[in-house]
């Protein structure tokens, strides 16, 4: 007999863990699962609300005395590229963009191991094998893509030189997560993956491209405010991030609502949509 869960998810809160951006905190983090008929519909809706994937979990951050991280997204209608984005485009336009299912292979597993001994060595990451980035690709729910980026060559195989894991949402392209060959640090790969997705967006008639976390003070994190037309969600609404110089990341338990609160002021897709 066939069963599916109930609309209303379950939430679950994980054990304290270090945190990632800044250092001497501890993070938590507010989840759950993804899955059954309604996923879609889930994952566009607390997407709105600050939430990201990683394969079949939604999660937010929910730490007990910090409300430093929030959810970026860029609003592709008030995107104007600055004038080094301008020279990250012109300096990447040989790379050739391939959309496929979220398939893993040897190749992307390859790359993906050359970025992060490079970039993030002492990440979560760090000890993740073939098995798991195929996991990390493949375990999803909704409609999820991989965009790879190839440097070609006359008479050879082209060279992979960047992917994203893209997920396909209602309102947008949210980045899920992306990698590329650490030794081209002068094309600012990473910088040329967003702007690329804006473009996709642009042609989708999409509104949004969703960036995941940015956190005032991070240095990991400080390059999502360089893109114009950036919103964050703050107080259960978007809005211009403005004077990132403005932020406050200093701790105080006053400052965050419990747990319990958080999960009741969540919108699920029944209810009326978070702008």
């Amino acid at each position: 007999m066939r069963h599916t869960l109930p609309l209303a998810p379950q939430f679950y809160v994980t054990a304290p863990q270090t945190c990632p951006y800044l250092e001497g905190r501890m993070e938590r983090k507010l989840f759950t699962a993804l899955q059954g008929d309604n996923a879609e519909r889930l994952n566009d809706a607390l997407s709105k609300q600050g939430f990201r994937r990683s394969q079949n979990v939604l999660y937010r951050p929910a730490c007990s005395d910090c409300k430093a991280c929030m959810s970026a997204r860029i609003r592709v209608a008030d995107f104007v590229p600055s004038k080094s984005q301008k020279r990250v485009i012109k300096r990447n336009k040989h790379l050739a963009r391939r959309v496929t299912s979220p398939w893993a292979t040897e190749e992307q597993y390859a790359l993906f191991r050359q970025y992060l001994d490079s970039r993030h060595s002492d990440g979560g990451m760090a000890d993740m094998d073939l098995f798991e980035f195929a996991a990390m690709v493949e375990e999803t729910p909704i409609k999820s893509r991989l965009i790879e980026y190839q440097t070609p060559f006359e008479g050879q195989e082209p060279d992979l030189t960047a992917v994203c894991l893209t997920d396909v949402l209602d309102d947008g392209l949210s980045m899920v997560y992306s990698f590329f060959d650490p030794t081209k640090d002068r094309q600012s790969l990473g910088t040329f993956l967003i702007l690329d997705h804006i473009r996709i967006a642009a042609e989708m008639d999409l509104p949004y491209v969703y960036l995941g976390y940015w956190v005032p003070g991070s240095p990991k994190m400080g390059y999502k405010a360089k893109f114009s037309g950036l919103e964050i969600f703050e107080g259960q609404h978007w809005h211009p991030i403005g004077d990132v110089n403005g932020y406050d990341n200093a701790t105080h338990p006053l400052k965050v609502e419990p747990i319990s609160e958080q999960v009741s002021r969540i919108q699920l897709p029944d209810s009326k949509t978070i702008r």
